[in-house]
Parts: structure tokens; C-alpha cells; sequence
């Protein structure tokens, strides 16, 4: 009798999470361009290839923008494609990551969050990815790294459903450099919930096509009078294909939870926030901090829960919408910022809740961008500000910064 694989735990960081993930997922083309604090990952994954651990074609490139080139071509042809990347890599890939897209393409990204230049910093923070939310991807945000190994793997089963690629975040040094436990799937399990790709789309000699060719405003008759959509109703299209995304992460999540034991709360997250009257709203690790920080909020009489995003886009409206129906104020800590305006989470929380009537005071901060430390105890004074503001019947309060020397 064969002798059944069982799961692994091993003490690995967010980086090697992310690598075993993606030779779990039996990707097929890798080419990514090393950027810190990005770098590990590729380095795992040519190493797997080197040594035959992964049968794939790692492609070295001489950027950013080249790295997903590559992997768009890779996919648009059927094979499973993955890259990774890090701030000003990111911003490199811009045309191409609104390219992906448009083309409807399920490839799958790793973005080890890194604050943006100029000034140089290597250190973490989210805007980088956060500047990339209106570009039609998918965005999924790990709280640890086992979220990371976790939510790779069912990126794949996301994107090549709904043909929409996927964007795994997770923040640098923080998760990407630091060890944490972490149950490592087998290769059986992985096969047994990620089948291998049917590509959807088609390229056979016999029957040529044209693919992402210039598309005019509106529809038009091809050459044998069908009539083809216009640039607008393809990017309906791609609209929609982010709205079904909705339930298809929850679905894939709870799908998961039954295949490996855990699931990871489908598009948003909680902790102790079923009677919460103030909830701290966060992206990655910074909202798994704030479970701390609510801890020692109710000791000091305060009842607080957090509701974390872990799918930015599509944005969690409904959860949110539900999740915030009973609370009086909501406090969201974003580690990036939309210059001229807010934090961008706050502002789409702040959206989500327009209209409703009733509903709870948002109040937004703006923490740890280019690295600055976050500790718990400033998370909590936070809150406890914005309470006393709203309990003087201050509803509305300006962007605050935490531990900013100004």
C-alpha cells in the first residue's frame, strides 16, 4: 500500500511561503526580476527549477516590465504563469499590469509590499499595491504566512475561474523576512483542490486570431458580419467579471477550509466583533495587530472588535455593510495613502456607508508608511480618541497620523 503524504509544519518566512506555493500550484513559466525585499522568492523558485523540484521554464529577464511580458505571453498561450515584485517593480509593470487585465489573463502576482520612491525606502508599507487597485485586478491581503502559502493557492483557483489575475499582498520584512509555523500542503492535497489549467483562450493554427488587437469605441461587424463588442462593453465586462469574483473568493475559501482544514474568512475577517460598538478596520499584518490592540481596549471598558479586508478588490461592500450595522464608530489604519485626500481603505469604507442612513462615524489614520513602527499601544490611543471625539458628538474628524513627528 502506498504510503499517503501527510502536511508538513516547518518554520519558514513569508518569502519561502510564498515560493512553496507556487511550486505547489505546479506553475509552469516563472520570470520575475529580483527587488528586496521580493528577492527570496525568486531565488527559492529558480532554485526548485535548478535542482528539478519544479518542472516550469524560469525565464531571467532584464526587468520588471519584462518579467511580466513574458508571463503574459506564457499564459495568453496556457501555460500557468507566475511572477512577484516589490514597489518601484511594480510601478515598472504599470502597463502591463492594466494589459493582464484587459486581457482577461488569470495570472497570479506575489507583491511583498514595499514603500515607494522617491526617497528611497526598502522598508514596508501598502502603496504600492494600493496604487494599483483601479487596474482590474484581484487583490488578496495575508495577515501571516500561512495565509500567504494559503491564499496563493487559491488565488490560481480564483483567477483561472473567473479569468481575472490576482495580486497576493503581503508586508515586507514584517511577513517576508520573518519566521513563522507553517503547515505545508502536500502536493496531493494541492492536486486534489487546484486541477491543471484549461486555458480559455485559443491558439490554433487552423484557426487564426487576432488577439488584443485595436478595439474601436463602439461594436462593429467583423469579416463575416458578426458584430464584436467596443472597447466600453469589454471593460463591462471585466467590471462584471470582478463583481462575480465576489462570491467566487468566499466560495473557493470555504472550499479550501474543507480540503485543508482552514479557511481564511472569504472577503473580510473578524475578532471579537459580534458586539462590537467600535471596530478597527486594517489590510495584512497590521490588522492582525490590531486584534491586540482590542484585546486591551476592552480591558480598559471599551467594546471593540476588528473587521479586517483581506479582498480589497473587489472591495468587500456588503460584508462591510453588514459587519459595521451595529457599531458606532469605525477607525480604519491605512499603511498607504491617496495624496490630496485620505487614506484610500478609509475613503472606500467611507463610500461603501454613503446612503445608508444612520450608519457608524468612520474615522481614518494614516500609520507606518515607509516602515515607521506601529505598536499596539498607539493603535489603541487612536481608538480612544476618536471614541471621545465622537462621544462630544464630533462625527467627522480630519485624517490622523499616527507617530508622525509633526
Amino acid at each position: 500500500m502506498a504510503t499517503v503524504q501527510q502536511p508538513e509544519t516547518s518554520i519558514i518566512t513569508g518569502n519561502e511561503a510564498m515560493a512553496l506555493g507556487a511550486k505547489l500550484c505546479r506553475v509552469q513559466v516563472i520570470a520575475a526580476y529580483p527587488i528586496t525585499p521580493q528577492s527570496q522568492v525568486t531565488e527559492n523558485l529558480s532554485g526548485f527549477v535548478e535542482s528539478g523540484q519544479l518542472e516550469a521554464e524560469y525565464v531571467t529577464v532584464e526587468s520588471e516590465h519584462s518579467a511580466l511580458s513574458v508571463c503574459i505571453g506564457a499564459s495568453t498561450v496556457g501555460a500557468r504563469a507566475f511572477t512577484a515584485t516589490s514597489a518601484n517593480g511594480l510601478a515598472y509593470m504599470c502597463e502591463l499590469i492594466h494589459w493582464a487585465a484587459g486581457a482577461r489573463l488569470p495570472l497570479v502576482m506575489g507583491c511583498v509590499n514595499r514603500a515607494m520612491a522617491a526617497p528611497w525606502s526598502v522598508l514596508n508599507d501598502q502603496q504600492d499595491s494600493m496604487s494599483q487597485r483601479d487596474a482590474g485586478w484581484i487583490q488578496i491581503y495575508a495577515r501571516n504566512n500561512q495565509e500567504i502559502i494559503d491564499n496563493l493557492i487559491q488565488a490560481y483557483k480564483i483567477a483561472e475561474s473567473v479569468h481575472v489575475p490576482v495580486m497576493v499582498c503581503y508586508d515586507g520584512y514584517i511577513l517576508s523576512h520573518t519566521v513563522m509555523p507553517v503547515e505545508v500542503p502536500t502536493a496531493e492535497q494541492v492536486d486534489a483542490f487546484l486541477p491543471s489549467y484549461t486555458p480559455h483562450t485559443i491558439l490554433d493554427p487552423a484557426d487564426p486570431r487576432n488577439i488584443n488587437q485595436v478595439t474601436l469605441a463602439d461594436p462593429r461587424a467583423n469579416e463575416v458580419g458578426e458584430t464584436c463588442h467596443g472597447y466600453m462593453e469589454l471593460r463591462y465586462q471585466l467590471q462584471e467579471a470582478l463583481g462575480n469574483a465576489r462570491a467566487r473568493a468566499v466560495e473557493v475559501d470555504e472550499e479550501y477550509g474543507r480540503h485543508f482544514g482552514r479557511s481564511w474568512g472569504g472577503m473580510t475577517w473578524g475578532y471579537k466583533n459580534e458586539d462590537a460598538d467600535v471596530l478597527l478596520v486594517a489590510a495584512g499584518s497590521i490588522a492582525s495587530e490590531a486584534t491586540v490592540a482590542v484585546d486591551a481596549l476592552r480591558e480598559a471598558g471599551c467594546k471593540a472588535g476588528v473587521l479586517a479586508v483581506r479582498v480589497y478588490r473587489p472591495f468587500p461592500e456588503r460584508e462591510l455593510l453588514e459587519g459595521t450595522r451595529n457599531a458606532k464608530l469605525v477607525v480604519v489604519f491605512d499603511k498607504s495613502l491617496s495624496y490630496g485626500y485620505q487614506g484610500p481603505i478609509c475613503a472606500d469604507v467611507k463610500a461603501a456607508l454613503y446612503g445608508t442612513g444612520g450608519g457608524p462615524a468612520v474615522h481614518g489614520y494614516i500609520a507606518g508608511l515607509g516602515g515607521r513602527d506601529v505598536k499596539t499601544r498607539e493603535l489603541v490611543e487612536a481608538t480612544q480618541e476618536s471614541v471621545r471625539r465622537v462621544e462630544a458628538g464630533e462625527t467627522h474628524k480630519e485624517t490622523g497620523w499616527i507617530n508622525c513627528q509633526f
